[in-house]
């Protein structure tokens, strides 16, 4: 079985046609919008609110999925299939794998960043 990709980085230079200022201007979005979808995720799953935590973890899900991160795609898939569902008992476990897949991508993401400033 092969282990989801932190980040795509070929992927994710076909998907912005080689833009490298488009890319920068993403990432920065991304970067500052996670921590207010993780902070709503957790909420809905401390507040035991399926309906907050499947909006939520769609719309990262949305996010991390542009930039080829496979690994964080699928957690986040997981707490909006929890969500959907409505069972919420194993949302805690996998939103600290989620949590710990969103911090590998954006460590990735701002190696990659700091690497396309300096080319």
């Amino acid at each position: 079985m092969n282990t989801p990709q932190v980040l795509d980085r070929d992927a994710l230079f076909d998907r912005v046609g080689g833009d490298i200022e488009f890319l920068q201007e993403i990432a920065d979005l991304f970067l500052e919008d996670c921590p207010k979808l993780l902070a709503q995720i957790r909420a809905a799953v401390s507040g035991g609110d399926a309906r907050s935590l499947e909006y939520a973890a769609h719309t990262l899900k949305g996010s991390v999925a542009n930039f080829g991160a496979d690994a964080a795609r699928d957690a986040a898939f997981r707490l909006e299939a929890l969500g959907r569902a409505g069972d919420m008992t194993p949302a805690p476990d996998a939103y600290s794998a989620l949590e710990q897949e969103i911090q590998r991508f954006t460590q990735e993401l701002g190696t990659l960043s700091r690497e396309l400033g300096h080319s």
